[in-house]
């Protein structure tokens, strides 16, 4: 049997396994079920790679919502000159179609998809013709309704599991209440008796957690250039656009050079300022971003990672201070609390939870109006839903829950932008979309999910007892590596 170690050595460089990763490669090598709790910056995508590496006539195939990271990760096992390759909207058709032929003839080693991918005929064609050694589900948490992130298409795992031959199945995650946990396995189809769950937590001695109650801007941005001055190669997270703008324009009069990051800017602006950030070797670099910013960003010496607005979640909080000190030296984890941005938080779950009757009007839009939607996009439906209001940003939400539900599908470059977009409708709207009590339930859920971290707010504890707040939130016991 070809040995792991040997793999790592020769393909990463590294002497040696981090923490449990050894231990889930020996486990799927073995044929065996795993869920993997690591968090962010914790070298998940080895847990995979590894043992694809193992099965040389094999594929491993990766199912992840994130296009570009499939693209970064690709790009990296290349130059290690492993056969990688990703599918997904992203490419051009003669791309794809080459991609396909390639498949099928059993090119890859590792191939990354989204899951949305199953619902092409072309595709399920072309992986028919490989022998599936594992099958990997990242951000395995988009599996479940209780999670963070839902993608309706997670849940049709079980069944393309089944297509595929019951393959060995790893899912992989850094946040997941144990709720959210118990329901990952359920959706893959598999009994808990039959998966080995690994955890970590976040026992990472060098992160200091903190949060400080502020009082308006001026306190805000003063407590903001204090946390840069001390540890200068950092990001700070927004949660508005405009509020985001609004300090950048206060930090440029204290001539703070530093960078900004947000869904708004086109997609060559944000990949430019990505790159910038994790490539420069400067002893100060400071980006000030939305959640947008994040996935991707493997910067080992980010010294801190502050909140200067509420985040919306712990999931969300714990994600991104996973980002800060991957390099093992100390970093700090600030969370500044003005009690009047939760406004702002309980905002976005009312734009994040529309009801039954909205989905019911886009969908009967894009049904009898299909040429002037086509046309004019979201703007024609802002002005047919509410022609003499605002914009109603549901209507961005109902959208993209309808295009993950496979109601629509969306004409364009950068799913991410809406706004240039032409919608389709390709099918009925799914009961799930049309059940007021189902949809209620769900925004109780967010709620409870901002209540958690309104608590953790005004714990007046140490970083150690922040530490284990987190820990007890995601279900995970200190110095435990499996169960």
């Amino acid at each position: 049997m070809i040995d792991p170690r040997q793999q790592l050595q020769t393909h990463f460089g590294y002497d040696d396994f981090r923490a449990c990763q050894r231990p889930v490669i020996d486990h799927v090598l073995a044929d065996k079920h795993a869920l993997v709790l690591m968090p962010t910056g914790g070298g998940k995508s080895l847990c995979y790679q590894i043992p694809a590496l193992c099965h040389p006539d094999k594929l491993t195939l990766v199912i992840s919502p994130l296009i570009a990271l499939m693209h970064d990760q690709v790009t990296a096992l290349r130059q290690r000159d492993i056969p990688a390759s990703y599918i997904n909207s992203s490419l051009t058709r003669p791309q794809r179609e080459k991609r396909y032929a390639d498949l099928a003839q059993n090119r890859y080693r590792i191939l990354y998809v989204t899951p949305e991918r199953f619902r092409k005929p072309d595709f399920l064609d072309a992986i028919a013709k490989n022998d599936i050694a594992l099958l990997a589900v990242d951000e395995a948490h988009c599996i479940s309704e209780w999670g963070h992130d839902f993608r309706p298409d997670y849940t049709r795992l079980a069944q393309l599991r089944q297509t595929l031959g019951n393959p060995t199945t790893l899912a992989l995650t850094a946040t997941a209440t144990p709720d959210v946990q118990r329901d990952i396995i359920k959706q893959l189809g598999l009994s808990p008796d039959t998966v080995t769950t690994f955890h970590e937590g976040i026992d990472r001695p060098n992160l200091e957690l903190a949060t400080q109650t502020v009082w308006g801007d001026d306190d805000k941005i003063k407590h903001i250039i204090d946390i840069h001055q001390q540890f200068p190669i950092g990001i700070v997270y927004f949660s508005l656009i405009k509020t985001l703008e609004h300090f950048s324009q206060l930090l440029a009069q204290h001539n703070i050079d530093h960078h900004i990051y947000h869904g708004k800017l086109d997609r060559g602006q944000r990949k430019k300022i990505q790159q910038q950030f994790i490539q420069s070797d400067a002893d100060r670099a400071l980006v000030l971003a939305t959640n947008a910013f994040g996935m991707g960003i493997d910067k080992p010496n980010i010294r801190h990672v502050t909140h200067a607005e509420v985040p919306g979640s712990l999931e969300s909080y714990y994600q991104e201070i996973g980002r800060a000190g991957r390099d093992g030296l100390p970093a700090r984890c600030t969370l500044l609390y003005d009690e009047r941005d939760l406004a702002t938080q309980m905002q976005f779950l009312d734009w994040a939870n529309p009801d039954a009757a909205l989905y019911h009007r886009i969908v009967d839009l894009l049904e009898h109006e299909p040429d002037q939607v086509r046309a004019f996009g979201i703007d024609h439906l802002h002005q047919r839903i509410n022609p003499k209001r605002p914009p109603d940003p549901r209507i961005e939400t109902a959208l993209a829950m309808l295009e993950r539900h496979g109601t629509i599908e969306l004409d364009t470059h950068d799913p991410s932008d809406l706004q240039h977009a032409k919608f389709t409708l390709v099918a009925p709207l799914p009961d799930t979309l049309a059940d007021d009590t189902r949809l209620a339930d769900k925004k109780q859920r967010d709620q409870k999910k901002l209540y958690a971290l309104v608590q953790y707010i005004h714990q007046n504890d140490s970083s150690a007892d922040r530490k284990q707040t987190l820990h007890d939130y995601f279900g995970i016991s200190a110095n435990t590596s499996a169960d």
